[in-house]
């Protein structure tokens, strides 16, 4: 039996369904495995009392420290944030929380290995936890964990550090990889597994059935992304706007919510330009199979699920080159990597409303992206770095 202690600051919650649902997704496809016993523990980072009572952090502070989710056993400690640092106390904050949890909780799960999900400020905590109870330890870089964080030098030496350290590195991309070489992690310890996609969830569906329910007429662009600068839905809907009769649906939440709003109403394309905020997975895989292309224009990316989804629901994908990009447009049938401009994001559009393929082709690209090849892939990843930890 391997027992496998799954570390995240990146989890979904009652006040924030869809945050990191990947990470629950790849949790629960590795639980289901034979052989394999999972523990997730999810921290809160809040700030000191009276500071913690802030509405900016109410829902967060509200999470029970022990619920079921979905199948899995969740741990939701707390740690200490400290406003103003930068993040830099993070790490360390974290680790001196988790020690005497994770000192309670191994009484009753002797945990293997520590699987640390996002690499800031997971990775750092992890490869210190794991000294503490001799386990060994895997860190998982996503993609802004190491383009974002590592713009903060005191961030990036503990990041640098901590991959130094770890007994196995994973990535999400090939691209990813090579970044993370190129910061001084060893190649020879870093492996890239990819995402996973639910091919049953997101699948093609009568098209034309899923706008009209959507009170859609006309050709729909989807786009899925938190509403941060980094996924650039200001470029897309400048990209739109600029495309007559072609509609677009932006799920997702975020500071940007607002700015991107006015932008909206200040480009005259409220009738054709929506919001949608947040949606569940299977009101997202809806929009997906109405779509007629998805479109999203972040700065950096590991390998967005978002690309495989709507790809698994028969919609061509149009991004700009970043991260595994390569890896997925593989071909014209699975969409264009263009410049990230509003100029290059409606041309790409264009072309594919023009010369559509089909969703069955679109879809075969997705085929080989599933959680049952993601989650075999990182059971021998962890049982190795158990095996080698041990000497066996």
């Amino acid at each position: 039996m391997l027992r496998v202690l799954v570390l995240s600051t990146l989890f979904p919650d009652a006040a924030r369904p869809n945050f990191g649902i990947f990470v629950e997704r790849q949790t629960r496809a590795l639980a289901a495995r034979d052989g394999v016993e999972v523990r997730m523990v999810a921290p809160r980072g809040l700030p000191p009392f009276p500071l913690d009572r802030h509405p900016r952090y109410a829902a967060l502070a509200a999470q029970p420290p022990r619920e079921d989710w979905n199948g899995l056993t969740v741990h939701r400690p707390r740690f200490l944030n400290l406003p103003g640092t930068g993040g830099r106390f993070h790490a360390a904050m974290l680790a001196r929380a988790l020690r005497p949890m994770l000192a309670e909780l191994r009484r009753s799960f002797p945990f293997d290995v520590i699987s640390a999900e996002f690499f800031f400020p997971d990775g750092p905590a992890a490869v210190a936890l794991g000294k503490t109870f001799d386990v060994p330890v895997s860190i998982k870089a996503r993609g802004s964990d190491i383009h974002q964080w590592t713009r903060r030098p005191a961030i990036a030496r503990q990041i640098v550090r901590a991959g130094q350290a770890a007994d196995g590195l994973l990535s999400v991309s090939l691209a990813l990889r090579d970044d993370m070489i190129a910061l001084g992690m060893p190649a020879e310890r870093t492996d890239c597994i990819v995402t996973g996609v639910d091919l049953a969830r997101f699948a093609p569906r009568d098209r034309a059935a899923a706008k009209q329910a959507l009170g859609i007429d006309g050709p729909l662009v989807a786009s899925v992304g938190a509403l941060i600068p980094l996924k650039g839905h200001d470029l897309l809907i400048d990209a739109v706007a600029s495309l007559p009769g072609v509609h677009l649906a932006i799920a997702g939440q975020g500071p940007e919510a607002e700015r991107l709003a006015a932008r909206i109403a200040a480009l005259g394309c409220g009738d054709r330009i929506r919001l949608c905020g947040p949606l569940p997975p299977d009101r997202i895989a809806e929009l997906l199979a109405a779509a007629d292309v998805m479109a999203l224009a972040s700065s950096s990316e590991g390998l967005a699920n978002a690309w495989l989804e709507a790809l698994a629901s028969g919609a061509p994908i149009v991004i700009p080159d970043v991260g595994g990009a390569r890896q997925v447009v593989t071909g014209p049938s699975a969409g264009r990597i263009v410049e990230r401009t509003p100029v290059a994001l409606a041309a790409g559009i264009a072309d594919l409303l023009a010369a559509a393929p089909s969703p069955e082709d679109v879809r075969r690209i997705a085929a080989p992206f599933t959680w049952e090849a993601n989650s075999e892939r990182l059971h021998r990843h962890l049982e190795r770095l158990v095996a080698r930890h041990r000497g066996t």
